[in-house]
C-alpha cells in the first residue's frame, strides 16, 4: 500500500468520525417553554377626556366710543389696569355743554312765567261766563293758549334734559368691571361719536373658552353624556400654551344651534373661574393666567369615571390585520386574539372587544412567543403591576382630538 492510498483512507474516517457527510452522532436537548408574565384583564375606573382647540375669551367686552364732540382735556385711567364699573376714564371740554344747557334752562324758565299767566287769563274768562260779560269764545280762546304753552314748557323741559345728558357725557365712565387696554386717542385732540375706538374694556373673572367640535365627534359625545346629564355631566380642564395644566376648572354652558358649513363643526361654549395671581401693583396692574384671545387645549372630562376592559399598554400588538393580544390559554399555550381597543394611555389600553375579564395577558416576554407555543406563565414584574394600578388612579381615555393630533397609542 503506497503512501498516497493511506493517506486518503485516513482521511474518510476523520469525516466519519466528525460526522460530515452522514449522520450526526449527538443533537443538542430542546429547551424547555419560554418564561413569560401575564396578567389578568381587569375593568378600572377611567376618566374619559376629549382633547380639542379652544380660544380664550372674555365674557364682557366694550369698546369705548366718545358720544359727544369735545376736546379731550384728560385721560384718567392707567393703562392696563383694572377699573371698575363707573370708574371715570377720561374727561372732555364741559364749558360748551354748561352753556347750552344753562340757555336752556333759561328758556324753560321764560315759557314757564308766560304759561303761569295764560292760567291766570284762562281762570278770568272761565269767572266771566257766569255774568253777562261773559263770552265762550273768549274762554275757548284762553284755553287753547294755555295748552299750548304748556306743550312748549315740555319741549324745552325735553332740549334741558338733552343738553344734560350731553354734558354727562364728557365724563367718559367704565360700563363694567375689567381690564382697560391702551389709549387710541391722547389729550387734546378732538373726539367724536365717528373718532372710533378710544379704549377697549374687557371683563376678567370668571372666562370664556370656546372651542370646535366635529359634528361626528359631537353626536359621540352627545350619545355619552345625554343620559348622565348632558352639559352637567362634563367638566373643562386646560392645558396652557406652555404645557402646564391650569389650576381651575369649568363647565359646559352653551351649544351653538347652527353648524359651520366650510369646517363641519359645531361651537361650544364654557365658563371656567380666572382669578387674580398677584397682588395688584402701585399702579393697579393685575395678573390672570387667562388672557381674551389666548389659545389653549380643552380637555373635556367625566364628572364619573367609567368601567373599561384594560390590560397594560405594552401587552398589546400590532400587524396587517389589526391590534391583537397574547393569552395563556388553559393548557398554557398561547393564543392570539384580536381586539378592538378604545383610545389609550400610554400606560393602559382599554379593550372594547376581544377578550374577557380574568383572561391571563401575555405583557413580558412577547418576542419569544408564538400563538400555539407552550409557555411557562408567572406574575408579571412589580413594575408593570403597581404602574397599571397608578395609572387606574388618573387615566384618561383620549377620545380623538379636533386638530387631529395622534393620541396616545398613535391613532389619529
Amino acid at each position: 500500500m503506497d503512501l498516497a492510498e493511506v493517506s486518503i483512507r485516513l482521511l474518510l474516517a476523520g469525516l466519519i468520525a466528525t460526522g460530515v457527510g452522514g449522520t450526526a452522532l449527538t443533537q443538542p436537548a430542546p429547551g424547555g417553554p419560554p418564561a413569560v408574565g401575564v396578567v389578568e384583564a381587569t375593568t378600572l375606573p377611567i376618566t374619559e377626556t376629549s382633547e380639542f382647540l379652544g380660544r380664550i375669551e372674555a365674557v364682557n367686552r366694550v369698546n369705548v366710543v366718545a358720544r359727544v364732540n369735545a376736546f379731550l382735556e384728560q385721560r384718567v385711567f392707567t393703562e392696563g389696569a383694572e377699573v371698575k364699573n363707573g370708574d371715570q376714564l377720561y374727561r372732555l371740554e364741559r364749558a360748551p355743554f354748561e352753556a347750552d344747557l344753562a340757555t336752556k334752562q333759561a328758556a324753560v324758565a321764560q315759557l314757564q312765567a308766560t304759561l303761569e299767566n295764560a292760567k291766570l287769563t284762562t281762570d278770568r274768562a272761565r269767572f266771566l261766563l257766569g255774568g253777562p260779560a261773559g263770552q265762550q269764545s273768549t274762554y275757548d280762546a284762553a284755553i287753547a293758549n294755555q295748552r299750548s304753552l304748556e306743550a312748549q314748557v315740555q319741549s324745552a323741559q325735553a332740549q334741558v334734559q338733552a343738553s344734560q345728558i350731553n354734558l354727562d357725557y364728557t365724563n367718559i365712565s367704565s360700563p363694567i368691571d375689567g381690564k382697560i387696554g391702551r389709549t387710541a386717542v391722547t389729550e387734546g385732540n378732538v373726539v367724536s361719536p365717528s373718532s372710533g375706538v378710544l379704549t377697549t374694556i374687557v371683563s376678567q373673572d370668571p372666562m370664556h373658552v370656546t372651542f370646535p367640535v366635529p359634528v361626528r365627534q359631537g353626536l359621540k359625545l352627545r350619545a355619552r353624556y345625554a343620559p348622565q346629564g348632558g352639559l352637567e355631566a362634563v367638566v373643562i380642564r386646560l392645558r396652557l400654551p406652555d404645557g402646564r395644566m391650569y389650576g381651575q376648572s369649568g363647565k359646559l354652558n352653551f351649544v351653538d344651534n347652527t353648524i359651520a358649513q366650510n369646517t363641519d363643526t359645531i361651537t361650544v361654549r364654557g365658563e371656567i373661574a380666572n382669578p387674580i395671581l398677584h397682588a395688584p401693583s402701585a399702579a393697579g396692574i393685575t395678573v390672570h393666567e387667562l388672557t381674551d384671545g389666548e389659545f389653549v387645549t380643552v380637555l373635556l372630562e367625566g364628572v364619573q369615571p367609567v368601567e373599561v376592559l384594560a390590560v397594560p399598554r405594552s401587552a398589546v400588538l400590532s400587524d396587517q390585520q389589526g391590534d391583537y393580544v397574547l393569552t395563556v390559554g388553559a393548557d398554557n399555550k398561547a393564543e392570539q386574539h384580536r381586539i378592538q381597543l378604545g383610545q389609550s394611555t400610554p400606560t393602559i389600553a382599554a379593550v372594547i372587544s376581544g377578550i374577557a375579564a380574568g383572561d391571563k395577558v401575555i405583557v413580558e416576554g412577547l418576542q419569544r412567543v408564538r400563538p400555539g407555543q407552550s409557555v411557562s406563565p408567572g406574575p408579571a414584574s412589580p413594575t408593570i403591576q403597581s404602574s397599571m394600578k397608578a395609572a387606574a388612579n388618573d387615566a384618561a381615555i383620549d377620545h380623538g382630538s379636533s386638530s387631529g393630533t395622534p393620541s396616545a397609542d398613535g391613532k389619529q
